[in-house]
């Protein structure tokens, strides 16, 4: 028997989508894409076989190839850049829930610049769910900051905070270009307890705006709450891009976090 051409071995070992799988096309796509990334075929920068090479390496539609590379890019695993290409995305960087992350010193630490914008600190009337917050009484003065926090540039996190005045009442009269709202917090006031909430959320159109993406992308919100002596201290939503960042963390079996 004649031993099969080169072609036709080639075409036996390409990766083939089941026609009887009951996984929609576009996901197994999408896996295919994914285990290479996952399994260090293809590295942060490599640049992705182009949307013809996939139709006739898995021959099917560029629509069906469209949607798989599309959705991938919605969820920061690749990059697609008009007229050049896919390219598979760097590592999203992450933050921690058990504790306040320093996120100057984590951006810092990936040997990354760090950059803070603070857009307005001022005082402010608290509306019904912040003075409910901060047990407060509505339209009591409460400080109110925001401020974007960059990485290379690129808008990592919106920080939308309220401070209690009855805890803080110098905060109004800090110098935020020296120290960002949540380091000065840190280090100046104590606190005892804790309140971390994530939610999955599109940001409004100003909050798009400022975290320069567009408004259908997802975001990871983090609220947080922190009292000392039982009183609040601050309530914060950190707004983050879901393709450029993630929550996360690991403890011990005794709920201590894990370091290092």
């Amino acid at each position: 028997m004649a031993p099969a051409s080169p072609a036709r071995a080639k075409e036996r070992n390409a990766p083939r989508l089941a026609e009887a799988s009951p996984v929609a096309l576009y996901q197994q796509v999408k896996d295919h894409v994914a285990r290479r990334i996952q399994d260090g075929s293809w590295k942060a920068g490599d640049r992705l076989p182009s949307e013809n090479e996939l139709v006739l390496q898995f021959g099917i539609s560029r629509m069906t190839v469209n949607r798989a590379l599309r959705e991938l890019a919605e969820q920061g695993r690749i990059v697609r850049v008009a007229g050049v290409g896919s390219f598979v995305a760097e590592g999203k960087p992450q933050s921690t829930l058990l504790q306040i992350a320093n996120l100057a010193s984590e951006i810092r630490q990936r040997g990354h610049d760090y950059r803070c914008k603070v857009l307005g600190v001022e005082r402010v009337a608290a509306s019904m769910e912040v003075a409910a917050a901060l047990d407060l009484h509505t339209g009591e003065p409460v400080f109110h900051a925001l401020c974007v926090h960059l990485e290379n540039g690129v808008p990592v996190q919106l920080e939308d905070r309220y401070v209690n005045p009855r805890v803080v009442p110098d905060f109004i009269d800090q110098d935020f270009a020296q120290l960002q709202p949540s380091e000065f917090l840190v280090r100046n006031v104590p606190y005892d307890q804790m309140e971390h909430v994530v939610d999955a959320v599109l940001p409004t159109p100003q909050q798009a705006r400022l975290l320069e993406m567009e408004p259908t992308q997802p975001c990871l919100l983090l609220m947080r709450r922190t009292w000392n002596r039982g009183t609040p201290v601050t309530l914060v939503r950190c707004l983050h891009p879901a393709s450029r960042y993630r929550l996360g963390c690991r403890i011990r079996a005794d709920g201590n976090p894990v370091f290092g």
